[in-house]
């Protein structure tokens, strides 16, 4: 009898196939005591680890595709980092030797203290980064304890293989990849995990979130994946394989007529200009960016030049990063500066203090910038310098008040006076806000007589709107980007620019996402800016919309009696 599953669905697309679970149960790490003469071995065979763990992510990326998305192999590049990450291996020697234990307990006790810290944070996006520790540190261990994770896939031409696991890392992605296997379902993580990322980047289909999934599923059963609703139909009737096989022909020439749309402009049937942007992480990003007809970058993070390192990086160290990246992208890069906070400190000797209770609602972000305006200063000055190389606009997270914004923006104007008078080439630049607190929006009207543009950032307006944190799996289903409230306050932020002359653009993942494409078309937003694998259908909509139909329909939407009905009528203007 068919069962149907639900988790999270991170990758659309219909996948069509036969189980195999990935074998590989938690790993048993036990203490042992150690005698004063093991210690250096123990040290020895740590770092022994640590090398063949280097030497299989090295193979792994000799593996990788001609042609495979850019972001996959700079996951390997991080993980490879990491191994050097003196922060790891130093604290592990430190404790074989203070605590006389065995390399497996000690590399698991930095293990856990470093995946503390990370799920203190608030930024969603680097929460997860902590994938990257466990599965460093899962590598190592296997290593230690001799613990091989199984990755051997059986599959022919009949039967396409759909892995089903507890977690699935880069490195098992890009060798699962070649192995035939059309799509993924994990019982952990969510959207923004790494399984997610790189499922979307690889246009697989996948389920993340789907807890119990390796003991409700038996190796060889008949399975449907729905990427799109995040739906599993186990042992399918005829009739659902027969549904689901014309979804499959509908998607593939779907992915044929959006390809010959890299080119053509994105403007509406009544004649509406709208502007598309690529959200990348690295300067390799961009190619892929320029590939579906991006118009340039909305969305470049900086965190990631602060994190996991011992020292700040200095000016002419972000410098260098910032005009690598400028010089990648063709067309306007908008960068947002730095987004850390007492939640993500990086160890540079300052001063931390306790971690708060709350770190979502503490000092980071803009708050922590303006406390410390020499942290700022170095960065406001590498960006500044950057843009005599290309056309930056700096993106002001966490605003939350006029004020915030005007003394930031006076620290700008400072450090640009400052750069010329010492004679360095200062290009054009814009500076703007993000609207991502509920507050940034209901004061829109005043902080667009001030920015110029904004920049909607979905995923944190809508954790903070609904005090939800959506990386969380006892609350996370109440991540709703229709709820009234944050309908009303993108619609505030998008009236406010409109009436201030202002461009408003939309960074978070509900601009990537077709299902909302028509609803915030007919909310006035003209700039859109998501993951590169998303243009195209996103174009798509629009060329095919009418949007002074929609800004009616949108109208009426905003004044239904409930969600429900908002939902039913959101599904409507995707299927207009």
């Amino acid at each position: 009898m068919s069962l149907w599953l639900s988790g999270i669905g991170v990758s659309r697309g219909v996948a069509i196939g036969r189980v195999q679970r990935m074998q590989g149960a938690a790993l048993e790490v036990r203490e042992r005591r150690l005698a004063a003469s093991e210690i250096e071995h123990e040290i020895t065979r740590y770092y022994g680890a640590q090398r063949r763990a280097r030497e299989q992510l090295s193979e792994v990326k000799a593996r990788i595709p001609t042609g495979t998305p850019a972001e996959i192999a700079a996951f390997i590049d991080t993980h490879l980092l990491m191994l050097e990450d003196r922060s790891l291996t130093d604290a592990v020697v430190a404790h074989v030797r203070e605590h006389k234990i065995n390399a497996e307990a000690a590399l698991a006790r930095q293990r856990d203290a470093l995946i503390a810290v990370f799920d203190e944070m608030d930024d969603p996006y680097l929460k997860t980064r902590r994938d990257d520790i466990e599965h460093v540190t899962d590598r190592i261990l296997r290593i230690l304890t001799r613990s091989d994770r199984q990755l051997d896939v059986q599959a022919d031409e009949n039967d396409p293989t759909i892995v089903v696991a507890d977690d699935i890392t880069p490195a098992d992605i890009i060798l699962l990849g070649q192995q035939r296997v059309v799509a993924f379902i994990t019982e952990f993580g969510g959207p923004l995990s790494h399984t997610a990322i790189l499922a979307r980047s690889m246009g697989i289909p996948a389920i993340v979130g789907l807890h119990h999934a390796r003991q409700l599923m038996r190796d060889g059963d008949p399975l449907i994946v729905d990427g799109d609703f995040g739906h599993a139909l186990i042992d399918p009737d005829p009739k659902a394989l027969d549904f689901y096989h014309r979804r499959q022909q509908r998607d593939a020439d779907n992915r044929k007529r959006l390809a010959r749309l890299k080119d053509e402009p994105a403007v509406s049937q009544d004649g509406v200009s709208i502007r598309l942007l690529a959200n990348i992480e690295l300067p390799e990003e961009a190619r892929a960016a320029a590939e579906v007809g991006a118009e340039g970058v909305g969305l470049y993070r900086t965190e990631f030049l602060f994190m996991n390192r011992h020292a700040l990086p200095d000016e002419d160290e972000q410098y260098e990063a910032y005009s690598r990246v400028v010089q990648a992208v063709d067309g306007e890069i908008t960068i947002r500066t730095l987004d850390l906070g007492a939640d993500k400190q990086v160890d540079s000797g300052r001063s931390q203090g306790p971690t708060p209770n709350n770190p979502a609602l503490g000092l980071r972000a803009i708050r922590l910038c303006l406390k410390e305006p020499d942290l700022f200063r170095g960065q406001i000055r590498a960006l500044l310098r950057a843009s005599a190389h290309g056309n930056i606009k700096i993106m002001l997270p966490m605003i939350s008040s006029v004020h915030e914004f005007r003394q930031a923006q006076q620290l700008i104007g400072n450090a640009a006076a400052e750069l010329r008078r010492e004679g360095a080439a200062v290009g054009d630049f814009e500076v703007g806000a993000m609207i991502e607190i509920p507050a940034a929006a209901l004061a829109a009207r005043l902080l667009a007589r001030h920015a110029q543009f904004f920049s909607i950032g979905t995923n944190d307006l809508i954790q903070y709107t609904l005090a939800i944190d959506r990386v969380d799996d006892e609350v996370n289903y109440l991540y709703d980007p229709l709820h009234p409230a944050v309908l009303q306050l993108i619609r505030l932020a998008i009236d406010a620019g409109r009436g201030n002359r202002i461009p408003v653009a939309m960074c978070g993942e509900m601009a990537g996402d077709a299902r909302f494409t028509r609803l915030l078309l007919g909310l006035g937003l003209t700039e859109f800016s998501m993951h590169p694998s998303s243009l195209l259908e996103v174009k798509r909509i629009i060329i095919e919309s009418n949007i002074e139909r929609l800004r009616t329909q949108a109208d009426e939407l905003l004044r239904s009696a409930s969600q429900d009905e908002m939902r039913e009528r959101v599904a409507a203007l995707l299927e207009a």
